[in-house]
């Protein structure tokens, strides 16, 4: 069993915009040249509009499965996955054969993201029924059965409320299995994510269906203690063998991003102890985010951080220095 205090820093780029083949392309070699672990791709479809405006979210360029594909055959040791594959806009037994054959192309390299969605506006806007939280989540747990068989190359047999398959082998069956990364906010994913995931990705709720000020209130260090303690609730013994992922929303580096600590006290109304110790931010010089990152090994166990598209490269030196690459 792994003691995840002492588990080695990984870092991805989640990258959600490229306007031409090539420019994704030279993203992925430029994000491995970096130094990072892995690339991570969104599960996001619309474009700007009345639709998605509202709500926070950034207009995401690529489909993933595609995209992942692309950036996995450009590089040569890049981990690539999506962070996260929404179980209400795919087929289960669909996106199973998808990401075994992405695996399948490229061994040991393909992280398998999955969460139960949240933007209710691209749901409505998309003609998909927006279900209940509770409903959701089923269809994710019952997502994640289906695909955890068919990596496995077991005969399928899943008789859920929403996912029903059975009387067949999986092909392609992967040499090397990909991990299973389940990330979210709230009680029931994530003791789901400890029950059944490689890594737990821990996240801002997103209950109100918007980026904002809700996202932030239950992120804070107290709430994300309760997070970790709903993956233990799931995990039990196998807790110290799951990586904990999460993201870092809030990247504000001295002399080099063009956000600053300053615009993010304005935008967040923390004091400046506030901030710098708020879960998903890393602010200061790149010896205080350096800092940072191990304190949050060691106070929440979290080694893998993803880092958005609008700080990834200004950060690569934070990257050398944690990875020694």
């Amino acid at each position: 069993m792994t003691n995840k205090l002492q588990r080695p820093f990984r870092f991805a780029a989640q990258v959600y915009r490229a306007n031409t083949g090539q420019e994704w392309r030279d993203v992925a070699r430029r994000v491995e040249d970096m130094g990072y672990s892995a690339l991570h791709v969104s599960d996001h479809y619309i474009g700007p509009g009345a639709a998605l405006d509202p709500t926070g979210h950034r207009p995401v360029t690529m489909a993933p499965v595609a995209s992942m594909a692309v950036a996995a055959e450009v590089t040569n040791t890049l981990k690539v996955g999506c962070r996260m594959f929404c179980a209400s806009y795919h087929e289960p037994v669909v996106l199973a054969k998808e990401v075994a054959t992405l695996a399948m192309f490229a061994p040991d390299r393909i992280e398998v993201g999955l969460g139960a969605g949240w933007l209710g506006a691209e749901y409505e806007a998309m003609g998909i029924d927006f279900p209940s939280a509770g409903m959701r989540v089923d269809r994710l747990e019952e997502t994640v059965e289906l695909i955890t068989q068919y990596l496995a190359g077991a005969a399928i047999d899943v008789d859920g409320k929403f996912v029903k398959a059975r009387d067949f082998v999986p092909l392609p069956v992967p040499e090397v299995t990909p991990p299973i990364m389940i990330g979210g906010g709230a009680r029931r994913v994530l003791t789901l994510a400890g029950k059944t995931a490689d890594i737990v990705s821990i996240n801002f709720n997103n209950r109100s269906g918007v980026l904002g000020s809700d996202s932030v209130a239950t992120s804070t260090v107290d709430e994300t203690h309760k997070k970790l303690a709903w993956v233990r609730d799931g995990a039990g013994d196998r807790f110290p063998d799951i990586e904990l992922e999460t993201g870092a929303y809030f990247v504000a580096i001295d002399g080099a991003t063009d956000v600053t600590e300053q615009s993010l006290l304005d935008r967040t109304g923390f004091s400046r102890d506030e901030l710098r110790a708020f879960p998903h931010a890393l602010v200061g010089t790149v010896d205080n985010i350096c800092d940072q990152l191990e304190q949050r090994r060691d106070e929440f166990g979290f080694s893998y951080f993803t880092i958005g598209d609008r700080a990834y490269e200004q950060f690569a030196p934070v990257v050398e220095r944690m990875t020694g690459k």
